[in-house]
């Protein structure tokens, strides 16, 4: 039997290793969401962890490939609640509105329910180099989920230019709350983003 498919203590080698790997990830997602890019180098992860230093190259070669690992997860985890919010139960036929709010929502309980998410997503690309560059690469992959929800009223070109502009200007306000300069409560600043959405998309903006 290979040794990845032999069992002990009821666990095979591949299920340990997914098993540290993800303690290790569970470790940086926490360093990196609450002290920041300064707080995350290779013995504090494994320190949280409570995994020694062979177990972390086993999976990174660097400091900087455990924090992009953790960074893309949260933003596959932002982008698939973003999707999710949007074709839930509707296929992407309910109204613009319910939409838009569903979207904001679900972004908005993703990243302050958890602050962690939120800091790893917005807040430490400021700091970081390498999340800085690799969150100015993700921008298309949002501004296109935008892109596709915006009214047919508009040419494509609108449509992109509309799409990079929703995601910059959201990316400032949710970076600005998260940060503590932008002192709104939690209703507010999702009734402002869902009007912001749909006036700049081309589609009535309810009340306030």
């Amino acid at each position: 039997m290979p040794a990845a498919g032999r069992t002990w203590a009821g666990t095979t080698l591949t299920d340990r290793k997914a098993a540290r790997r993800r303690q290790l990830l569970d470790a940086g997602l926490d360093l990196l969401g609450t002290g920041g890019s300064g707080a995350v180098s290779v013995r504090a992860v494994c320190r949280h962890a409570r995994l020694t230093e062979r177990y972390f190259y086993e999976n990174f070669a660097d400091r900087d490939e455990l924090i992009l690992a953790v960074y893309e997860g949260v933003v596959a985890e932002a982008h698939q609640a973003l999707l999710d919010a949007v074709t839930a139960g509707t296929e992407g036929t309910a109204e613009p509105r319910v939409r838009a709010e569903a979207a904001v929502t679900a972004f908005v309980e993703l990243i302050i329910d958890d602050p962690r998410k939120g800091n790893v997503l917005l807040l430490a690309p400021l700091t970081d180099p390498a999340l800085s560059r690799r969150g100015v690469e993700r921008v298309p992959m949002f501004a296109e989920l935008v892109r596709e929800q915006l009214s047919d009223s508009l040419d494509e070109g609108e449509r992109a230019m509309t799409a990079t502009a929703l995601v910059g200007g959201l990316t400032n306000l949710f970076t600005a709350y998260l940060g503590g300069t932008l002192h709104v409560g939690r209703e507010r600043l999702v009734a402002h983003c869902v009007r912001l959405v749909l006036s700049s998309a081309g589609y009535p903006a309810p009340h306030s």
